[in-house]
């Protein structure tokens, strides 16, 4: 992740690893580039290396944007390219905000299951049954859901039942859920500790689902942020009543440019990748 961009615009690129391993206290660069994966996999870890693979490329693509929207940790990412928040604070925030996720829930306790071909009301009552609770709100395709492991077993044959499917994630904690309430009551004092500086431009909060610009309401709703579900169908038709029509992802890979697609044809969906080969 990221190699090639430092090969090709390496004076560009990189004071952005040297800010991070300034703020961070250890390299992130040779993390990225050189593994081991199973380390870089890790929440507290890879959470800072999606922000500053993110914050690379949208200082590469150079354009400023009329509105930004991050799906989960990809918030943070949108605030520290609209300013809110330093590259330095935003990544020692999702450091810790990794490390504090998976404190709260033990490798293995609990995950997340996307559920396909099921509409938004019967994967609420397949909730319901099993105690597991809708994280994301991702397509109306595909809606997913965390909790603890034997609950998502049960969701998982209710929903095959229903003639749905069941995809476990490749995730190591049950995120977006009441389980990481205590994460986000262990984030919020540092959250609170962090200057936050007026937007560039309107970031939408996960938590109202509306562009937000008043810095002291962005900062109290991001300290609610780790277990508000992540409703990303309905920011992106906030953001087309705004006057939306072009949207560009930038962060590593095409996956929500590809649910975009999924959400509304009518909207155009380009990744890094295609605006900037």
């Amino acid at each position: 992740m990221g190699r090639e961009l430092y090969e090709k615009y390496r004076s560009r690129v990189e004071p952005f690893y040297q800010r991070a391993r300034e703020a961070l206290g250890f390299d992130l660069q040779e993390l990225i580039f050189g593994g081991p994966e199973e380390k870089l996999r890790l929440t507290e870890f890879a959470q800072p290396a999606i922000l500053l693979d993110s914050a690379i490329k949208f200082e590469l693509l150079g354009r400023r944007p009329d509105y930004a929207a991050g799906h989960s940790l990809g918030e943070y990412s949108a605030l520290v390219c609209a300013g809110v928040l330093s590259l330095e604070d935003g990544l020692r925030l999702v450091h810790l905000r990794g490390k504090l996720m998976q404190e709260a829930a033990p490798a293995g306790a609990g995950g997340m299951l996307a559920i396909v071909k099921l509409d938004y009301e019967k994967v609420r009552e397949i909730c319901a049954q099993t105690g597991a609770e809708i994280a994301n709100y991702n397509s109306p395709e595909q809606i997913v859901i965390s909790g603890r492991r034997e609950a998502l077993h049960k969701a998982k044959e209710l929903a095959e039942a229903a003639r749905g499917k069941g995809i476990e994630l490749a995730v190591s904690a049950p995120f977006h859920s009441s389980l990481m309430k205590p994460a986000e009551e262990r984030l919020k004092p540092e959250i609170e500790r962090v200057k936050f500086a007026a937007p560039k431009f309107p970031v939408i909060s996960t938590v109202s689902g509306e562009p937000e610009t008043d810095p002291d309401r962005i900062k109290e709703l991001l300290t609610r942020q780790i277990t508000a579900q992540v409703r990303w169908t309905e920011y992106i038709m906030k953001l087309k009543s705004l006057g939306v029509r072009r949207f560009i992802e930038v962060g590593p890979g095409d996956v929500l440019t590809k649910l975009l697609k999924r959400i509304d044809r009518e909207l155009e969906a380009l990744s890094f990748a295609e605006v900037m080969p």
